[in-house]
């Protein structure tokens, strides 16, 4: 009888997307910076999401069903890691389809940034950790509280560095995060309705609109996020370096 794995479900609900988009990347006379861009959002995505992701499945935030994972590393399976480089690659490369159509960089110059900015900026990202923390004290809570605490020092670095810039291209965010964040929530609300993975009750809200907690839309929304501004602050450094 055939199982569904999550390294099949994988193949059959991200992988072809992801290749579609590198597809289209293909052949770009920038194509050797992108690919530096997105390699480095991989990189970063791997070393960031690795201990926490490993800590909540110990902590059985949530888990897996019968016959789905083949091997693990540390407390993850091996489809847990594949799923994190696929979405940073996705998340990507839709981000580069993005900033074709509306433009790589804004006209906000770095030297328009001052420190008070920077505080600002890095107080926001701090606030939303700050929140996370005071969730984590309520087991109902504790799954959102653990992303927010997680997200908060990203989110700190990234607003801090140029929230301002970030402000100016909100066209860009919305579309760039948007629809990888929309897609992934539903690739994980199918994965849960066929039983591939089950998020625990008692470390939710128990909110689940259309059948998804909204702790993962939170995830992918937060992650998404990391990834298109981690790359559109990249791309207004590399502006910013080519002019001088």
């Amino acid at each position: 009888m055939f199982t569904l794995t999550y390294l099949t479900f994988l193949a059959v609900a991200v992988v072809p997307i992801a290749v579609v988009l590198l597809l289209r990347a293909y052949g770009r006379p920038d194509a050797l910076r992108r690919w530096g861009g997105v390699g480095l959002m991989v990189v970063v995505a791997l070393a960031y999401t690795t201990p926490w992701d490993n800590y909540l499945v110990a902590r059985g935030v949530w888990w897996y069903g019968e016959g789905v994972v083949s091997a693990r590393i540390w407390h993850a399976p091996l489809g847990e890691y594949v799923f994190i480089v696929l979405q940073t690659v996705v998340a990507a490369l839709w981000l580069y389809a993005v900033l074709d159509r509306l433009g790589a960089v804004g006209m906000l110059r770095l030297a328009d940034v001052d420190t008070r900015d920077r505080l600002v900026g890095a107080a926001a990202g701090l606030v939303v950790g700050a929140v996370g923390l005071a969730l984590l004290r309520e087991p109902s809570t504790y799954y959102l509280g653990a992303i927010l605490a997680w997200a908060g020092p990203v989110l700190a670095l990234q607003w801090g560095f140029g929230w301002r810039y970030l402000w100016e291209r909100r066209d860009v965010l919305l579309a760039g995060v948007g629809v990888p964040t929309l897609y992934f929530c539903v690739v994980d609300r199918v994965a849960i309705g066929l039983g591939l993975w089950t998020i625990s009750p008692r470390y939710t809200t128990g909110l689940a609109p259309a059948g998804l907690p909204v702790e993962e839309a939170a995830f992918f929304l937060v992650t998404t996020l990391f990834v298109v501004q981690g790359l559109v602050l990249l791309e207004w450094v590399l502006a910013e370096a080519a002019t001088t």
